[in-house]
């Protein structure tokens, strides 16, 4: 995949079937969208995502919400589904004041667009003028296919990312994963950290999300981490660890059950899976290592089941 990011002066040669959005979660809500794209890929075109660096919402807003992917992980999102080319536009200035017809010709002349496929909910263009209705009228004035698309339900109501949130908020991680389509997960470089776990005979790899990196509500979650293509049950801690002094970065914490090793610096995908307990202050090491090894039990217990 060509990953096209930090410049105006994209340009792709090959005739592209091209869908824009936000797509914050690549998820089950998209998933009308991309069979779509991938139905037009069949026919001989390249398939392509156009997106911002930036949620729109937060320049123009300024929002603050958190996301449910990074544009790490969305890129990493869609390699693996097979797209052709993602290009990641800045929200400048310009890009905001753009008319949306204007925008509709940028996507045709620079990204050789033949057809593009957005949802219902789509929208484009100074003060968010275009829309899917938009796409359909100039279609044929500028020579490309416009494919709308609904988005995927669940029980009457739109998968959408704030959707997600919501149930992400509560700690409701199996229904995250139902909408998602994937277990929700953090990913990141195994940094140090002060090794309480591995002096009480329970090590964790560490790693410290990103500041704009949605997490669910600090406590303690069944877990998966990959790292170098392999996998490992574990469990995971995820919050700023009270009972230990000190002011602590928010990371998280996992366990990785019946491994040994150093990993430090490699890059670990923690999923999250399912949420065993909210997080404590304990009133010492030995009574934090005793929850610990509950929590251990209690993993190990979810993984036989859901083997």
């Amino acid at each position: 995949m060509e990953y096209i990011k930090g410049t105006l002066d994209f340009f792709v040669k090959e005739p592209t079937v091209l869908s824009i959005g936000k797509f914050d979660g690549l998820h089950r809500g998209h998933e009308l969208l991309m069979d779509s794209v991938f139905e037009k890929k069949k026919e001989g075109l390249k398939a392509a995502i156009f997106t911002f660096d930036i949620p729109p919402k937060k320049a123009i807003e300024d929002d603050t919400g958190a996301l449910l992917t990074t544009n790490e992980e969305k890129m990493h999102l869609f390699e693996k589904i097979g797209i052709d080319y993602l290009i990641e536009c800045p929200f400048t200035d310009e890009v905001m004041h753009m008319p949306a017809e204007d925008f509709i010709k940028m996507l045709v002349k620079r990204l050789s667009a033949r057809c593009i496929v957005a949802g219902t909910d789509c929208s484009f263009g100074y003060q968010r003028r275009g829309d899917y209705k938009m796409l359909k009228q100039y279609a044929p004035v500028y020579g490309y296919e416009a494919r709308i698309v609904d988005k995927m339900q669940y029980k009457g109501r739109d998968i959408s990312s704030t959707y997600i949130r919501e149930e992400i908020a509560t700690g409701n991680m199996e229904k995250a994963h139902l909408l998602l389509g994937y277990a929700y997960f953090v990913q990141g470089e195994i940094v140090h950290g002060n090794q309480i776990g591995r002096t009480i005979g329970i090590p964790t790899i560490n790693l410290i999300p990103p500041k704009e990196k949605l997490l669910p509500p600090f406590g303690v979650y069944v877990a998966e981490a990959e790292i170098e293509g392999k996998s490992y049950k574990g469990i995971a801690n995820v919050g700023c660890k009270p009972t230990i002094e000190g002011n602590n970065p928010i990371g998280v914490e996992t366990h990785l059950l019946d491994f040994s090793g150093d990993l430090y610096g490699k890059h670990a995908k923690v999923s999250l899976l399912k949420r065993v307990r909210g997080e404590k202050k304990f009133h010492g090491i030995e009574e934090l290592k005793q929850q610990m090894e509950k929590d251990v039990l209690f993993s190990r217990s979810y993984f036989r089941v859901h083997e």
